[in-house]
């Protein structure tokens, strides 16, 4: 949906949930200035839309008396979970969340009762989501929804790119999915041009174009799971092993699972990670409630002995 259909609607919803706002406030819940605003409203009305636009320093727009949408009818367990759900599409970095979402909840209220309605309106004001730092920049909406057609219709998908070296590429990818992870959306498929399994963020692909050929998504394909694992193996300047005296289960909930590879052996679980900065991991590992073992590099065991010396020092002061 296009940016000025998405705010428009916005505003119809607002009117038709609030039944009287100040112009003001209006653009204010929407993110325009006035002028956009008005144009709206003559967008509105041209739709057949009846609006009263009354006039003067306290005026305000609203519907005129007795005009209503049909409404969609949701009970107590699916209002609450639409409410929640748009307190974290906020944070899921797309451009129009804030306009969207000041529609929806407004719908959500207009066809709820008083009850189920105050209860809504306590989450909104009340609860609050960390989305794992997610990114100040919006990702496009446009590119979200195309590949998500695309990946849904499995067909091919010509990408403008461009990498983390920021270097411009073109190239064909098969999109099998599309994941939310670390902050970022990214899409996963196979890519013609390195012929292997690639993930791509979306704030860096550029124009997608939908292609005349189709593919066969592998059986069961895990997406978020390829992610993870793509992400957990991305090279870095020092390889890393240690060995986890846990179980395998224990150790997936101690790390994440971008942090590295885990394998079940004789004696707990082998961790296989890399970095850049041995004393972050060290600190990473010092934090663990499980015993471990490092078996390379020698480096990791001097990162953690500093560690260990430091909050030694710590401890015993003052």
């Amino acid at each position: 949906m296009t940016r000025p259909t998405t705010r428009v609607l916005a505003v119809l919803e607002l009117l038709q949930g609030r039944g009287r706002i100040s112009g003001p406030e209006l653009a204010q819940r929407i993110g325009v200035d006035g002028r956009t605003l008005r144009r709206y409203i003559a967008m509105l009305e041209e739709l057949g839309i009846p609006i009263v636009a009354e006039r003067g320093r306290y005026g305000a727009y609203l519907l005129v008396p007795g005009f209503k949408l049909p409404p969609l009818m949701f009970n107590d367990d699916e209002a609450l979970a639409l409410s929640v759900g748009l307190l974290a599409a906020r944070g899921l970095g797309l451009a129009e969340a804030a306009p969207a979402v000041a529609s929806a909840q407004a719908k959500l209220a207009r066809v709820t009762p008083d009850r189920l309605k105050r209860q809504l309106q306590a989450i909104a004001e009340t609860v609050r989501l960390d989305l794992a730092h997610a990114s100040d920049a919006p990702h496009s909406n446009e590119a979200l929804m195309a590949l998500t057609a695309a990946a849904q219709a499995q067909q091919r998908v010509h990408l403008d790119y461009t990498t983390p070296q920021h270097q411009r590429s073109e190239r064909d990818v098969d999109p099998y999915g599309l994941a939310w992870r670390a902050g970022a959306w990214y899409l996963v498929g196979w890519c013609h041009l390195r012929r292997d399994l690639r993930s791509f963020r979306l704030d860096r692909i550029g124009k997608v174009q939908a292609l005349a050929a189709h593919f066969e998504r592998p059986a069961a394909f895990d997406t978020l799971a390829q992610l993870a694992f793509s992400l957990a193996t991305l090279p870095r300047s020092i390889a890393i092993e240690v060995l986890l005296r846990t179980d395998l289960k224990t150790a997936r909930d101690a790390f994440s699972l971008a942090f590295g590879l885990l394998e079940p052996i004789d004696g707990g679980v082998l961790l296989r990670s890399s970095a850049d900065d041995l004393d972050w991991f060290a600190r990473q590992l010092a934090r663990l409630p499980f015993g471990f073992e490092v078996r390379r590099p020698a480096r990791l065991r001097g990162a953690l002995r500093r560690h260990a010396t430091r909050l030694l020092k710590l401890a015993g002061s003052g």
